[in-house]
């Protein structure tokens, strides 16, 4: 997300110079975003400004920047907008396109600005604090010997200040294609001690069409949310006593356990072997590995006295060292990998918690691979094939993007540059140039990373498994291994997980699959309907013969009719409906239908059996 200082309503005076019309600013689009959509949308945003103003005239305005799908503006308001007020401001805005006012753009003194934005409080604070930080209007730090450049653009007779980009005139956004969204409080600055402003979402598109389509993708968004489908599916729950740590009920943990089990199988295939560590460590074990100094406001602390502190786990990264150090390590070893999926805790701010998507309590499919410095390339081309092979399963779609040294690092550059090196040759030789991006200073405090970022069915991206690169922490930990001609060596760990969070890994299978989860998944498989009463006891016999085949079933022996037994199954998603009425008890059969409302018709119980088996064996 990258958040424009966006400047204030005010005439630039009746001396003011402004730019040429078509002079609309190379400014700064971020990388990936489509700079078409991100002129109209910075564009949009000057419009709403402008449009807020005109309806509540004192309002102060702060930020006001393009988004992945649109845009916001945050006012400080006289009072809160009603809808009535929200529809006025979407139909100026849309005034505003069709009176084709040309963005007019100039240089500023710091001394100018000031003048023109006399009367804005949080305009005055972002030019003070472009200046005297030397940052960006990004709050990014400026180079060495570059200075901080103010520009103002004015369409009609409202006046911003940003450096861009936007589209030459108003009349370039087409006026069916922008809405707003809407309405939300925002702290200034993203304090919690600053002001409480109220902020507008909109979104904006290259036309109607775009604009319809993005609607349809929200609704569809909307009934795929996993929070009302965890509900709705009696799979998961968050109480006020436990922010972010979600309670899995039975057909939840059905989920997880399954794709911890179907983890297990492949990792034992492919050599990893699962350890187990504890949940609290005394802080001296994150003060070696480096998390202590950089990630301590994450952990959860508990003091045990004046001299000791306890941290809940947040990562297993320092838990691996300690496993690997037990005993001398020979060469032969190596690649030793070493797989976890305990319990981690993490503190995050309560106004990021998200449903399954961001938590505080949750598991990773971790694993610490200790390795030669020359088996780098040969296992991340395995874990790579693991990769393929886990998404594939799911039907899911994947890019790969690379992250570099971030700001705060441990380490000498030199390392990081060979790391960071090494990473960039095994993705160009595995994926090909061009078929990954970079992000540069996403990498981890202790080396630069592979995230693996998903596609669902709406096309939203997802990250989930990654893949570091670790020279660093072996190092602190005095890791070592006899090399072949008797020397002692340093191993390199790269630390990996293929689906990433659980919880999170979950929630994004339920959207992407709207709660109809693959039927080796489903925590239900088959839920068997007799028609009447009398048919009960024969449904419960079958249900004994596939609990006994290793299926999972529920009987509906409840007073309702049958449709309306048979809706029940389609909202909770259950993949076979096996009915059983009078004809087939007299046959010992069963009459099977999928959620997809296919009709398999009848056949014997040991038919459905060897079907259903089969579906799940091929992971179906």
């Amino acid at each position: 997300m990258c958040v424009h200082q966006e400047m204030a309503e005010r005439s630039l005076g009746p001396n003011a110079s402004v730019g040429a019309p078509n002079d609309h600013g190379a400014g700064h689009i971020p990388t990936g975003y489509d700079p078409a959509l991100y002129r109209i949308r910075h564009s949009a945003a000057h419009m709403l400004a402008q449009a807020v103003l005109e309806r509540f005239p004192g309002t102060a305005i702060a930020i006001g920047p393009p988004i992945e799908n649109g845009f916001y503006y945050d006012f400080d308001l006289p009072r809160s907008p009603t809808e009535e007020d929200l529809q006025w401001l979407i139909e100026r805005m849309r005034t505003i396109s069709r009176e084709n006012h040309p963005f007019h753009m100039r240089e500023v003194t710091p001394r100018e600005a000031r003048a023109i934005f006399a009367d804005q409080p949080y305009k005055l604070a972002l030019i003070e604090g472009l200046m005297q930080g030397q940052v960006d209007e990004d709050g990014n730090p400026l180079g060495d010997g570059v200075a901080p450049v103010l520009t103002v653009y004015q369409q009609d007779h409202f006046v911003d200040l940003c450096r861009g980009p936007h589209v030459a005139s108003t009349g370039e956004i087409d006026p069916a294609a922008i809405q707003l969204m809407n309405v939300a409080g925002a702290y200034w600055r993203g304090d919690e001690h600053n002001p409480m402003l109220t902020r507008i979402y909109g979104t904006a598109w290259r036309n109607k069409a775009e604009l319809e389509q993005y609607l349809w993708r929200l609704e569809e968004a909307a009934k795929r949310d996993h929070r009302r489908l965890g509900k709705q599916l009696e799979l998961f729950h968050f109480d006020p006593t436990a922010p972010g740590m979600p309670y899995w009920l039975p057909k939840g943990l059905k989920v997880l356990n399954e794709l911890l089990a179907f983890w297990r199988q492949v990792h034992e295939e492919h050599d990893y072997q699962e350890i187990a560590s504890p949940l609290f460590n005394e802080r001296k074990l994150y003060e070696i590995s480096g998390h202590w100094e950089h990630y301590r406001d994450g952990m959860f602390l508990i003091p045990i006295d004046e001299h000791t502190t306890y941290g809940l786990k947040p990562m297993n990264c320092p838990n691996a060292m300690v496993v690997f150090n037990l005993k001398v390590r020979s060469y032969r070893e190596l690649p030793l990998r070493l797989s976890d999926c305990d319990m981690l805790h993490r503190k995050e701010l309560s106004g990021t918690l998200q449903g399954l998507l961001r938590v505080q309590k949750f598991q990773q499919d971790d694993a610490h691979i200790f390795i030669a410095e020359d088996q780098i390339e040969e296992e991340y081309g395995r874990i790579f094939a693991l990769a393929d092979l886990f998404y594939h399963i799911f039907g899911l779609t994947y890019r790969l993007r690379l992250g570099t040294r971030p700001e705060s690092y441990v380490g000498d550059l030199a390392t990081w540059e060979k790391a960071e090196q090494a990473l960039r040759n095994i993705l160009d030789k595995h994926v090909g140039p061009g078929n990954y991006w970079v992000e540069e200073g996403d990498g981890a405090f202790y080396g630069p990373k592979v995230d693996i970022v998903m596609e669902d069915a709406l096309g939203r991206s997802w990250q989930m498994g990654t893949i570091q690169l670790d020279f660093q922490l072996p190092r602190r930990f005095g890791c070592t291994y006899v090399d072949r001609d008797g020397s002692e060596k340093t191993p390199v760990v790269i630390h990996r997980v293929i689906y990433g969070s659980m919880e999170r890994f979950i929630g994004i299978l339920i959207e992407h699959t709207a709660g109809a989860l693959p039927l080796w998944l489903a925590p239900v498989q088959a839920r068997i309907i007799p028609i009447t009463d009398h048919q009960v006891a024969y449904a419960a016999e079958v249900a004994k013969q596939l609990r006994k085949a290793g299926l999972r079933v529920e009987v509906d022996d409840s007073a309702k009719r049958m449709n309306a037994k048979i809706r029940d199954a389609q909202v909770q998603k259950v993949p076979y409906m096996v009915v059983v009425g009078k004809r087939e008890m007299a046959q010992a059969q069963v009459a099977v239908r999928l959620r997809s409302e296919e009709d398999l018709g009848a056949m014997p119980v040991a038919a459905f059996i060897a079907l259903a088996q089969e579906a799940i064996a091929a992971k179906q």
